[in-house]
């Protein structure tokens, strides 16, 4: 008998129109600039890997780590990112974890499943020792790693943050989901709609607690569209909110601006330090915002040409490429404790914007439009 699961991984072929590969891979002859790597180190989570290296990939160089969210391959997200022709132009490398089916049949990392999110096993602990090989395999710079991911490789990227925040000097999540507020299938899909989960302290004791440790933490990127029917726009908020209160960082950004005709919030540490930064894309859906007409990356599922590069961005931001200037910059938000923390406009969960549905087919079409097959 067929599982709902199962359902939904053929109605995805069906609607990419290219059989089992999935939605989101490559869609002409050469799109994949990845290469194989030959996992040698312990691998708990059973991923495989690609990875990117630039000709002339310079000792010392940074390591990006990018996560593909579900229906995804690790090729068809470089291609629709840009993230392999940023590289070549800034010399770093980049390492592709990449889920399989045996794993989960849509391809998404398990970032609800606790076994896979924490510090000493699953799949966490696989894309961390992942990590280590390209380290010392390329002599790439350690204290220059960072990761990135969209929607499930989003919850992912958080987890990564959470359990090994030693090892990243920043990160930035697309569309994803703050870190452990979900174990197992129904909870994941009331967080994706923005039901329920843990707020304030409790929220961020999970981050706090993840990795043992008292810090240093990495940077934080959030990117969210203001239209996404699939991951609700307030886990940005939720994200944002968990890791600014385990590190003790004001609710009031230090700065409101406006970049590529959207804003951009930026909160800052003690010193002065941009510790986060979230955007919110206007009228987006759910995926990640490229702009091929200014050369960053190509639109198909899931990458959205939204006329702002997010890959060239969220790079510039860790100083591994050049900087993107703001415009229409206000005046720095002044610390007013009555005032709640501006918010990017929550959206009203897909399902009460449907008429009232019951019983088996409520529950396939809240499956789809989590799954991001059905609007």
């Amino acid at each position: 008998m067929r599982t709902l699961s199962d359902t939904i991984t053929r109605l995805a072929a069906a609607q990419s129109g290219m059989g089992q590969s999935g939605m989101g891979q490559p869609r002409r002859s050469g799109a994949d600039r990845l290469l194989e790597m030959a996992v040698t180190v312990a691998n708990p989570g059973d991923l495989a890997a690609r990875i990117y290296l630039p000709e002339g990939l310079e000792p010392g160089a940074p390591l990006v780590v990018v996560l593909h969210g579900c229906t995804q391959n690790a090729a068809g997200y470089d291609h629709g990112s840009g993230w392999s022709t940023l590289a070549d132009r800034h010399g770093f490398a980049l390492l592709y974890p990449e889920q399989k089916r045996g794993n989960n049949a849509n391809l998404c990392f398990n970032w609800f499943e606790p076994g896979d999110i924490r510090r000493d096993g699953g799949e966490a602990l696989s894309i961390r020792n992942m990590i280590g090989q390209m380290l010392a395999a390329h002599d790439l710079d350690s204290s220059r790693v960072f990761v990135t991911g969209l929607s499930a490789g989003g919850a992912m990227t958080a987890a990564m943050l959470a359990t090994w925040p030693e090892l990243f000097a920043g990160g930035a999540i697309v569309a994803g989901l703050p870190y452990g507020t979900a174990a197992g299938v129904p909870q994941a899909f009331d967080r994706m709609r923005g039901h329920g989960g843990p707020k304030g302290e409790a929220l961020a004791a999970l981050a706090r607690t993840a990795s043992g440790r008292d810090g240093p933490w990495p940077s934080l990127s959030v990117w969210h569209g203001t239209a996404d029917m699939t991951v609700a726009a307030s886990n940005m908020e939720d994200i944002v909110e968990q890791w600014r209160l385990f590190q003790g960082i004001d609710a009031e950004p230090a700065q409101i601006e406006t970049v590529g005709g959207h804003t951009r919030r930026r909160w800052t540490d003690g010193k002065g330090r941009v510790r986060i930064e979230a955007h919110a894309i206007a009228g987006m859906g759910h995926g990640t915002p490229i702009s091929p007409g200014d050369g960053c990356g190509a639109a198909m599922p899931f990458m959205l040409d939204v006329g702002i590069c997010s890959t060239q961005l969220i790079a510039a931001a860790w100083g591994i490429a050049d900087a993107v200037p703001a415009t229409a910059r206000t005046a720095p938000a002044a610390p007013r404790k009555e005032r709640p923390v501006p918010a990017t406009p929550r959206l009203v969960p897909a399902a009460s914007l449907q008429p009232e549905m019951s019983g088996v087919k409520k529950v396939i079409e809240d499956a789809l439009r989590a799954a991001g097959l059905m609007r």
